[in-house]
């Protein structure tokens, strides 16, 4: 199939936090609860329409665990934007962004465009890392902010670039980017994502 654009985005962080999931719900929508360690990157892609445009989005995966970050620096290069992304219910992977978020303004463009991504928004009742904290981190950085689930699909599409139109930025608790509270959430694990 041809396409008139092709965007390259990674998607970078702790091991754990749900990236390959986020990406396989993007790709394949579909969730898969227990999901192997990513070893070096895993790659994926999907055709989107934008504006009657065919756009075609590379998603890089990248393996979460240190030994493992001089590959992932490699992928840097070349992408137009990349999801920075934490586990809600691990304050630790909250903990480490700043030293992701060096690497990747460290090895990329400058105009590379990073979102923050809050995932597993499902697990509300075990929480370890309020909303309003990823909002004050993504403000201090300069990034836009949102809350996703990679189990429930919440705000997949949106963290990819989909639905977000010119006006998106840093969303409050009440705005765009809120995921809607789980009432059956019942506290247990969901796996890697």
């Amino acid at each position: 199939m041809t396409y008139a654009y092709l965007f390259k985005y990674i998607i970078i962080g702790d091991t754990g936090v749900g990236k390959s999931c986020l990406l396989l719900q993007f790709t394949d929508k579909r969730f898969q609860p227990v999901h192997d360690l990513t070893i070096g990157v895993e790659f994926g892609a999907r055709m989107v329409n934008i504006d009657g445009k065919q756009i075609k989005l590379q998603i890089w995966d990248t393996a979460g665990q240190e030994s493992f970050r001089s590959i992932t620096r490699s992928y840097y290069r070349g992408a137009a934007g990349a999801l920075l992304v934490y586990d809600i219910t691990r304050r630790e992977t909250f903990n480490h962004l700043t030293s992701w978020l060096e690497d990747a303004r460290q090895h990329s463009s400058s105009n590379m465009v990073i979102m923050l991504i809050g995932n597993k928004s499902d697990l509300e009742s075990r929480r370890d890392v309020k909303r309003e904290e990823g909002e004050a981190f993504a403000r201090e950085h300069g990034l836009i902010f949102m809350e996703t689930s990679a189990k429930t699909a919440c705000n997949v599409e949106e963290a990819n670039g989909i639905k977000i139109g010119p006006q998106q930025s840093i969303a409050t608790s009440a705005g765009p980017g809120a995921c809607p509270r789980n009432s059956r959430d019942t506290g247990s694990d969901s796996g890697c994502c």
